[in-house]
């Protein structure tokens, strides 16, 4: 999975803002290159999601970003509250039930739009949604991943470029994941990472030691940027893990959760040595990584039924609650598709 366009947060507070919500989403879909049939579907789903926000879940906030995802361009969808939550989330997907006196018809709609849907619901704490929409759905659309990969990434509050990046390539030697925090924010930022993602992109094969020391040569020119390398071998059932900097990395399985180990330094600037650390992998385990533009307080067993749940409803959920929201943020979580061996 690739980033095409990172998130684009609309606060959802009011009426008028669902409209912004639906010019936004249908934006990104014509600038993805959107027919009008599937754009009408992004904007239908995306005007449903906000208006929920607004009626149902005292506000909250709509994130719209692209990806390429199935081997074709995506928009997602994000829609996130901290309100009463739903006490019966199957009742509340049937057409025809509404707790605010409308048609009911909104999140069963959305469903039916949808080329992926999934949402996180508790009574009293909130509800999270996530929607894909493909732009076309291809023969060779639904190839199949060893893993599921999500992140929520959304630019420092004001800003219109993002400083964070994050990707994941399936390799010869197992998935690697990477995130990148550009120093600062803004236009800066931004190129260190981007100028990180290229040179991992180039050499993905390599060890991750390698990969880290290439991007170290190349990003000497720009801000440089904190970066955490993650490659998971489902064959040897083990995770190798680099990082530099500030990202924060953890392996979740069976109830606790173990910290991966960066090294202080900025990639780019200094880095004084590399070090691989290697742990191992089961096939309950979710990975989650993130800039430090989210708290580190986060506990997924707080959560109860959320790691059954699509990763990016789990980063959704991990970016509503633990989001800094005073700089630029990645949330990314990945985990073995169910069935693999």
């Amino acid at each position: 999975m690739n980033v095409l366009s990172h998130g684009h947060s609309i606060s959802v507070h009011e009426e008028s803002q669902v409209g912004e919500a639906r010019r936004e989403a249908s934006s990104l879909a014509t600038r993805l290159g959107f027919e009008q049939a599937a754009g009408g579907r992004v904007a239908i789903a995306v005007s449903e999601a906000a208006r929920n926000l607004y009626l149902h879940g005292g506000g909250g906030e709509v994130v719209v970003s692209g990806l390429q995802w199935r081997n074709e361009s995506c928009v997602e969808i994000l829609a996130m509250d901290r309100g009463p939550g739903m006490q019966d989330i199957d009742k509340c997907m049937r057409d025809g039930y509404s707790t605010a006196g409308t048609p009911g018809t909104g999140l069963g709609a959305i469903a039916r739009l949808a080329d992926e849907f999934d949402l996180y619901s508790v009574p009293g704490k909130g509800t999270v949604l996530m929607a894909r929409f493909l732009a076309k759905t291809t023969p060779g659309s639904r190839a199949e991943q060893q893993l599921e990969v999500s992140a929520t990434c959304v630019a420092h509050p004001g800003e219109e470029l993002c400083g964070d990046a994050w990707t994941h390539i399936p390799s010869a030697n197992g998935d690697t994941l990477v995130v990148l925090d550009g120093l600062g924010h803004g236009e800066y930022a931004e190129q260190a990472a981007q100028e990180g993602l290229r040179i991992f992109r180039q050499y993905v094969n390599r060890t991750p030691t390698e990969i880290l020391e290439r991007m170290h040569a190349a990003m000497r020119g720009t801000r440089g940027a904190a970066v955490a390398l993650t490659r998971i071998d489902l064959n040897q059932r083990c995770v190798v893990f680099a990082g530099i900097g500030n990202i924060s990395a953890a392996i979740v399985s069976n109830g606790s959760s173990r910290n991966m180990v960066s090294l202080n330094g900025i990639v780019g600037h200094e880095m004084r040595k590399v070090r691989e650390f290697e742990y191992p992998w089961s096939e309950d385990a979710l990975l989650v990584m993130h800039s430090d533009g989210l708290g580190t307080k986060w506990d997924l067993g707080a959560y109860t039924g959320l790691s059954r749940r699509a990763p990016g409803v789990i980063a959704a959920v991990l970016y509503r609650d633990f989001s800094r929201r005073r700089d630029d943020v990645t949330v990314l979580v990945a985990r073995e598709k169910q069935g693999q061996q």
